[in-house]
């Protein structure tokens, strides 16, 4: 465990380990607690930028205020959120232990000890702590073996109703198991029925889906729901792989294709915006990425049209029209009118097809005229 911790604290900025320290050291007697994706993510190699702390046995308004640095508290769960000298917060956290009156509920929260807090996590992984005394000792906690979870690349509940309680574990598993390559435990499988059947009335499972496209590699995520049986939950996650792959390549894909693609893929696009509470953009930009509009290479629209109809050529604009000689006006209008009836009706496949078929409209009008 010292060597574990030794490989912690090396990971953290300088500037962070002090303000810790001196955190607890002002938690007296029981020092204060670095939790979670922090801790994780230094085992990891990592450098830890979001840190999470435990304070147990102590107030933590009283312990934020002590702090100096500005602050907000947030009573229903006595957690404070405060800034960091950087531009960055750092959330207190009330050593709690919880309990989930209904099943997919709110959980009901009662103080509780550092290992209390711990136990209430997800997974293993996420239940490792720095603990920092107010004398200046800093050791590894770890009370649900999730250093040797970690060790092992294994993602894994820390109890057998994890998933009953709070079915959006689910869906943060796929995304934290996509993201750190970690494999499920078989605890974790044989708890997806138990979130799946809760699903439809678990709003914070739909929310973590929601999160799912902020992930580096949504597709790795969504398809590891699939591979876990609970592809249900999203459409066929093909084309949100195919954008992995093309942000692998160092394609910029913004979340807001991949919010598109999605809904492409759903039998019913507006039904899953609305469960998935995506609002209105990702569904305009599909409409404008399938339509016979120009946008220049880069936009967003550009590059969800490339996935979706990859066959698209580039069609002609107005600037084309005026650089065969149509002078500005109605004319320009008529041109692109033509060539956008011959696109609906299929007869146009390629740029040169186009080019093609708008000198001979002009012709005809010309001997029309």
């Amino acid at each position: 465990m010292k060597d574990a911790a030794e490989r912690v604290w090396a990971r953290l900025q300088p500037e962070d380990f002090l303000w810790l320290s001196a955190l607890a050291a002002r938690a007296a007697p029981e020092g204060i607690a670095l939790v979670g994706g922090a801790v994780r993510d230094a085992l990891l190699g990592h450098t830890p930028l979001d840190l999470d702390v435990v304070v147990p046995g102590r107030n933590v308004e009283a312990l934020a205020r002590a702090s100096g640095r500005p602050f907000v508290f947030h009573p229903a769960y006595g957690n404070a959120t405060l800034a960091l000298p950087d531009g960055r917060a750092a959330d207190l956290v009330q050593a709690r232990r919880e309990h989930y009156p209904v099943p997919g509920g709110n959980p009901v929260p009662a103080p509780g000890t550092l290992d209390d807090d711990l136990r209430r996590r997800d997974f293993s992984v996420n239940a490792l702590a720095l603990h920092f005394s107010p004398r200046g000792q800093v050791t590894l906690r770890d009370v649900t073996g999730g250093l040797n979870d970690l060790e092992a690349g294994v993602l894994r509940p820390l109890h057998d109703r994890s998933f009953q309680d709070d079915p959006s574990r689910l869906v943060r598993g796929a995304r934290l198991g996509a993201r750190l390559g970690l494999r499920a435990h078989p605890e974790l499988l044989a708890q997806v029925p138990a979130a799946l059947a809760l699903a439809p009335q678990t709003p914070r499972l739909w929310a973590e889906l929601k999160l799912l496209l902020q992930e580096p590699r949504p597709g790795r995520a969504a398809a590891q729901l699939g591979a876990w049986g609970a592809g249900a939950l999203l459409p066929d996650p093909a084309l949100l792989l195919a954008l992995d792959q093309w942000r692998a390549e160092g394609q910029s894909i913004p979340e807001a294709v991949y919010a598109a693609a999605l809904l492409d893929a759903a039998p019913d696009p507006a039904a899953l915006a609305r469960r998935l509470g995506l609002g209105e953009r990702p569904g305009a930009l599909l409409a404008r990425a399938l339509s016979e509009t120009f946008f220049p290479p880069g936009t967003p629209e550009r590059t969800l049209r490339a996935l979706l109809r990859p066959e698209a050529h580039e069609a002609l604009t107005g600037k084309d029209v005026l650089a065969l000689g149509v002078p500005p006006g109605r004319a320009v209008g008529e041109a692109l009118a033509h060539l956008a009836a011959l696109r609906r009706a299929g007869q146009l496949r390629s740029t040169d097809e186009e080019r093609a078929a708008l000198k001979a409209f002009l012709a005809t009008k010309a001997q029309r005229n």
